[in-house]
C-alpha cells in the first residue's frame, strides 16, 4: 500500500508538473512580446467602439443590440489570436519534442490551450464590463454578460486549438483557419448572445448556462484528444 501510494504521488506530482511547466513557458513567451497580447483587447475594443458610429448612438437601440455585439466582436478577437498558440513552438521545433516526448500529449496540450485563454479569453472577459457600460447594456444583464464570457471563452479556445493544430504547418493558414472554426463557434455564440438578451428583459438564463457548460465539459475531454490528432496529421508524426 505505501509503494502504490508513493508511485501515484510520484504520477500525480509528473502530470501537475508537466502542466505548470508547459502553462509558465507559454506565459513567459507570451509576455516577451506583449503586442500580441494588445492586439486582440486593441480589435475587441475598436469593434465595439464603431458600431453605435456606423449604425446609431441612440441607447435604446445600442442595449439591445449590445449582447450580439460584445458576443461577436469578443469572438472575433479570440480567432484573431489563434496564431500564437502553436505556431512559435512549430517554427522553434518545440511542437515536434512534445509529440515525441514520453510524458502525456494531453496534459501537455491542456496547458497550452490554458495559457491562451488566460492571455485572450480572460482579459477580454475583464475588458467587457467596460465596453457594456459604453454600450448601455442594463446593469441586470452585466452578471449574465460576464458569466457567458466565461463559460464561452474556453470553448472558443479549445475549439479554435482544434483548427489551429490542423493548420499550423501550412503558410498563410489565416483563411482556411476561419473557415474551419467559425462554424463551430456559432452554437457558443447564440447561446451566450440569447443568455444575455433574456437576462435584459428578465427572463431566466439557467438554461442557456447549462448548454454552455455541457459545451465547456465536452470541450475540456475531447478538444485536446483532437488537438493531439490534429498535431500528428499536420507534423507527419
Amino acid at each position: 500500500m505505501t509503494v502504490l501510494g508513493v508511485e501515484n504521488d510520484k504520477i500525480q506530482f509528473s502530470v501537475l508538473g508537466i502542466f505548470k511547466a508547459v502553462l509558465v513557458r507559454d506565459l513567459v513567451i507570451a509576455f516577451r512580446h506583449p503586442s500580441d497580447l494588445v492586439n486582440p483587447l486593441i480589435f475587441f475594443m475598436i469593434v465595439v467602439t464603431l458600431f453605435p458610429l456606423a449604425v446609431s448612438p441612440e441607447k435604446q437601440f445600442l442595449a439591445q443590440a449590445a449582447p450580439g455585439v460584445l458576443w461577436v466582436a469578443a469572438l472575433l478577437a479570440t480567432l484573431l489570436s489563434l496564431d500564437m498558440l502553436f505556431q512559435s513552438d512549430f517554427q522553434d521545433g518545440t511542437l515536434e519534442q512534445l509529440l515525441l516526448s514520453p510524458q502525456p500529449l494531453y496534459i501537455g496540450i491542456l496547458a497550452k490551450v490554458t495559457g491562451h485563454w488566460l492571455l485572450s479569453g480572460l482579459p477580454l472577459t475583464l475588458l467587457s464590463p467596460l465596453l457594456a457600460f459604453m454600450m448601455f447594456l442594463p446593469s441586470e444583464a452585466l452578471p449574465a454578460l460576464m458569466i457567458t464570457l466565461l463559460l464561452g471563452t474556453p470553448v472558443l479556445s479549445f475549439v479554435g486549438a482544434v483548427g489551429s493544430a490542423l493548420t499550423v504547418g501550412l503558410r498563410k493558414s489565416g483563411l482556411l483557419l476561419s473557415l474551419l472554426v467559425l462554424p463551430l463557434y456559432i452554437p457558443v455564440l447564440i447561446f451566450s448572445a440569447g443568455a444575455v438578451q433574456a437576462a435584459t428583459i428578465g427572463l431566466p438564463i439557467i438554461g442557456h448556462l447549462a448548454l454552455l457548460g455541457a459545451m465547456l465539459a465536452l470541450a475540456l475531454v475531447l478538444a485536446p484528444l483532437a488537438i493531439a490528432a490534429g498535431l500528428r496529421i499536420s507534423l507527419g508524426n
